[in-house]
């Protein structure tokens, strides 16, 4: 046994690769697009390490060429998620004894595979089953999960090293053991760092966990679980079982021994998970942690002095990039009436050259949504949109013949609450209120109630004096909260993520609130030399 107080290395930023012209990363990825175009992957469970092939399988597609098939993928059932479960708990022993520092190095080495020999695999494989253009995978993919590893390493070694003070005579430690019980992480499809980081979280602070990814992105997920593997992740510390969710909860949920869930994904299911969680307590070994990032519906707020070029530059980007499909993206937008006009012909003029297709084609600026649910709910937004008195419908529209294919769409609300004024879409849609210049404070008030959500919120202004008002006014509508600044894009180490009410509960991925919850403390006393009396001094009559 090591008996050092070992520093984890200085975390920093992952450099994002520009993907120039000319250059070798492009060149790299490029033919590893290619490469994985031209193969379809077979996708089994990983259980205690080992590879677990089933009868259900299902297509992984491209959403921008729905017919082109990357990828077949087992699906785990009952027995399979039983035997998750098992092998969770069997490695949680092992793997919670082991010391930080070899826990920790599994994920820094990960983070130095990913950035290096791993990075284009990871990235092709996130633009081709997530339709995200090169610069979106980057910052996805490679980037940010590599800061979620080196980072929460370092926030861990923080959290171990926070002891209580001691009195003479006597030594107060506090042990930071794992959760009692194996944790379930369920995954979305937007973001491949999010499938590392909710299963590799817990993991790093001892946990063994039970990993449930999003069937869309399967295959960028499956090649997370292969990095880890190839990291040093011991057998069973990480079990990759892509189910249905109503399986899912029937049997892991309901699971005595199920101490946590980390989960990303739609409001409604977190609800869900919260009401099951409820209705089963008494059969839990202990409460459950249930940490959950869920819906929003993202705002961008402009006082009369704003900058129009900045305001309309951030709505495009905050707005379409990854076709709107990040839990943080531009959804609703006020705006004083003093600058509308001019905001909405800059809008147009940079949205105008903005083009929507292949992501192996690196000239488009958009790829295609996921899927065809998706696709139905945002077109049929769109056409009610079109066809309402209540909305102007300035720009936009889709195509869904080859792949799932919407277009940069801006939709002007003539009543603040119109349905896509506060309904989360998750697409490329923005939908604009104008409000008087005069109205700011009771425009601040609707836009701090129209929605239950709380995630992410920008403010646009230049009058200081206004900020300070719109800082204070929107004060609980954003967990993420952006001055002058698009409301996408936080990067960890920098921006921890996370936003409540019906956002979620606000624990922050990537920083130490998140990993905090991850462990169980016991605090220990030790005295040295023992009372050896029952009585005490004050009982002395003399």
């Amino acid at each position: 046994m090591s008996n050092g107080f070992f520093r984890v290395p200085q975390p920093y930023n992952e450099p994002v690769k520009a993907y120039l012209p000319g250059s070798p990363e492009r060149a790299a990825l490029k033919a590893e697009l290619a490469r994985q175009s031209g193969e379809v992957v077979d996708i089994p469970l990983i259980i205690g390490g080992k590879e677990i092939w089933t009868e259900r399988r299902y297509d992984v597609v491209m959403p921008h060429e729905r017919a082109h098939v990357i990828a077949r993928c087992c699906v785990a059932g009952e027995a399979e998620l039983r035997m998750a479960a098992e092998a969770a708990c069997r490695a949680a022993k092992t793997w919670g004894a082991m010391p930080f520092e070899q826990r920790a190095a599994v994920f820094l080495k990960a983070a130095e595979l990913l950035s290096g020999p791993w990075r284009a695999k990871l990235n092709a494989s996130t633009m081709l089953g997530q339709s995200k253009t090169a610069y979106q995978a980057e910052i996805d993919a490679v980037c940010e999960l590599c800061d979620f590893f080196r980072y929460n390493a370092h926030f861990a070694a923080g959290i171990y090293e926070r002891q209580p003070e001691n009195a003479r005579g006597v030594w107060n430690r506090v042990e930071y053991r794992p959760l009692d019980g194996f944790v379930l992480a369920v995954t979305p499809f937007n973001f491949t760092s999010i499938g590392g980081n909710l299963p590799g979280a817990p993991a790093l602070m001892g946990n063994c966990v039970v990993w449930k990814p999003a069937s869309a992105a399967a295959l960028s997920n499956y090649y997370v679980m292969r990095l880890l593997m190839e990291a040093g992740l011991p057998e069973g510390v990480i079990n990759f079982v892509p189910a249905r969710g109503a399986e899912v909860s029937r049997v892991l949920i309901a699971d005595p021994r199920m101490a946590g869930f980390h989960f990303t994904g739609s409001t409604e299911v977190f609800s869900g998970v919260w009401s099951a969680v409820g209705a089963n307590i008494s059969n839990y070994r202990s409460y459950p942690r249930l940490v959950g990032e869920t819906g929003g519906k993202d705002f961008v707020f402009a006082h009369a002095s704003a900058d129009a070029d900045a305001l309309a530059a951030a709505l495009v980007r905050g707005a379409y990039e990854y076709q709107g499909q990040k839990c943080s993206a531009a959804s609703r937008a006020y705006i004083p009436a003093s600058l509308w006009e001019s905001v909405k012909q800059k809008m147009l003029a940079l949205i105008a050259p903005l083009k929507v297709g292949d992501v192996a084609d690196f000239t488009n600026f958009m790829g295609a949504v996921i899927d065809e649910a998706s696709f139905g709910k945002i077109t049929s937004y769109i056409d009610m949109a079109k066809a309402s008195p209540d909305a102007e419908f300035i720009c936009g529209g889709y195509d869904g013949a080859k792949g799932y294919f919407i277009r940069p769409t801006l939709i002007r609300a003539k009543t603040p609450d119109f349905p896509t004024m506060t309904t989360e879409l998750f697409g490329p849609v923005l939908t604009v209120y104008v409000y008087e210049d005069a109205a700011l404070e009771q425009t601040l008030a609707l836009c701090d109630t129209s929605t239950a959500y709380a995630l992410t919120g920008a403010i646009f202004a230049n009058d200081r004096a206004a900020i300070l008002r719109m800082e204070a006014a929107l004060r609980d509508a954003a967990g993420n909260f952006y001055i002058n600044d698009k409301p996408t894009g936080a990067v960890v180490g920098q921006q921890p993520f996370g936003g409540a009410r019906a956002s979620g509960t606000n624990d922050k991925a990537g920083s130490e609130l998140n990993l905090i919850r991850w462990v169980s403390p016991r605090t220990i006393k030790e005295t040295f030399v023992p009372a050896t009396a029952a009585d005490y001094p004050y009982m002395s009559e003399a």
